[in-house]
């Protein structure tokens, strides 16, 4: 019998530590998919964070080096100016890309740094007990909002890929999910769109995936997969935010 389906080189047989019904394992999947099919897997280098991404070092078979909470801009553009012939991305959460990483995150896109950044969105602290992160919704409930998210007190959740969207220098942002079957194949053609740009020297690409947290939610995983249609996808619409490639060739 023909073999259709098995586990990408460029993905440990490592056993899976993240919580039932979480999304990063999908997310991980995907991008170690892609680089098996670009070809790419004896010059790439990740750069993990400090949080629930921070194992993904342990899933991954290529080179993989972590930074300080917040900084995986900051080593990827080192990285990739010492190595430019390196396919370098970072793997980031919500907390590590958009509240303490967050200068990282602009500057690195508005220089237009040629790297990928994979920043996964589930609106919480996962790893540290599921506090508020800048991306949880109003009226959310966390550990350190247990009446909901107030947006008089704590602000209104960051659209990160949006603020970015409008900076010179990145070259494409697009936000998915991957809470069903179509949704993932989707989310996976976006992130194989982020790592081309790079091997083709465009510049910067992010791709935001909205990703389960069913412990954080304090639901369990099939509510997980409704609560992103339900709550987050109205807040954070799914889609090509920016595309330089689209808007170049809408010009001609």
């Amino acid at each position: 019998m023909k073999k259709i389906f098995s586990r990408p080189e460029s993905l440990t047989a490592k056993r899976n530590i993240y919580c039932s019904g979480c999304g990063h394992g999908i997310v991980h999947r995907l991008i170690a998919e892609v680089i098996d099919e670009l070809g790419v897997r004896e010059k790439t280098i990740g750069v993990a964070p400090v949080g629930c991404a921070v194992f993904a070092y342990d899933y991954w078979n290529f080179d993989v080096t972590e930074a300080a909470h917040g900084r995986p801009p900051a080593v990827a553009t080192g990285i990739k100016r010492v190595l430019p012939d390196r396919i370098v991305f970072t793997y980031q959460g919500d907390g590590d890309l958009a509240a303490i990483g967050t200068a990282e995150t602009v500057h690195a896109a508005n220089r237009g740094e040629n790297i990928t950044i994979i920043f996964v969105n589930n609106g919480v602290y996962g790893m540290t007990g599921g506090q508020m992160a800048p991306t949880t919704l109003i009226a959310q409930k966390t550990t350190t909002t247990p009446l909901g998210r107030d947006a008089k007190i704590a602000g209104y959740p960051i659209k990160i890929s949006e603020a970015l969207g409008q900076l010179e220098g990145s070259v494409y942002i697009e936000r998915v999910t991957v809470n069903s079957p179509k949704n993932t194949i989707k989310a996976k053609r976006a992130i194989k769109k982020a790592f081309q740009n790079q091997i083709q020297n465009k510049g910067f690409s992010l791709v935001e995936v909205l990703s389960m947290c069913p412990t954080g939610w304090g639901v369990n995983p099939e509510e997980a997969l409704k609560w992103i249609e339900q709550k987050m996808l109205p807040v954070f619409p799914l889609g090509v935010i920016k595309d330089k490639d689209l808007t170049t060739k809408g010009n001609l």
